[in-house]
């Protein structure tokens, strides 16, 4: 598949990062792309290792399988590191997002010998300042937006006003923080 994007996301059960996922293809969709958003389920429960995958790509999407080789990588619990090869598959000519308040260079031993780009943001601390609580799917979806180029700021966080205005509409109070949170994500990745 030309012109297509794979990613695939790494996070514990209750943390965000399937919703993040499906999140990234539906806004993707509402800009034109075709686009596909789904977790891999097994015994999932709270805080146990989750993955998720998304699909984004300007022509239609014919495979409906797993990612074995992404572009990409999310991982949205920085403690995985260690329990699940995050870099299986990752191609060197793509790039991992890590949340982690740590640098790039305390991360590296952890990545298992990869050499392709490593960004790292602090998702948790953006999400404590903006929402008062810790739920790094927000922030990471915006770095991972950043990081892939895959859609246009403006235009993501215009879409993302409209669905959180969708989603939270009966509790509004909370529209303003998680934009905020985006808006903080998208400066922050490094």
């Amino acid at each position: 598949m030309n012109n297509s994007l794979e990613i695939r996301w790494h996070g514990r059960g209750g943390q965000g990062a399937k919703t993040a996922a499906l999140l990234l293809a539906e806004v993707a969709f509402k800009t034109g792309k075709n686009a596909q958003g789904f977790p891999e389920y097994g015994p999932e429960r709270m805080g146990a290792p989750i993955t998720a995958y998304d699909r984004i790509s300007d022509e239609p999407i014919r495979v409906h399988s797993n990612i074995y080789e992404p572009q990409f990588v999310v991982v949205v619990d920085e403690t995985l590191l260690d329990i699940v090869d995050v870099t299986a598959g990752l191609r060197e000519d793509g790039a991992i997002l890590i949340n982690t308040s740590k640098s790039k260079e305390e991360i590296l031993p952890s990545l298992k010998g990869y050499e392709g780009k490593v960004y790292t943001i602090d998702a948790g601390q953006i999400a404590m300042d903006a929402l008062g609580k810790n739920f790094p799917n927000t922030p990471m979806l915006a770095a991972i937006v950043k990081v892939t180029g895959v859609i246009d700021d403006e235009v993501f966080l215009n879409e993302m006003e409209g669905s959180f205005k969708h989603k939270f509409a009966k509790k509004p109070e909370v529209i303003q923080g998680n934009m905020d949170a985006l808006r903080t994500a998208l400066r922050e990745v490094r």
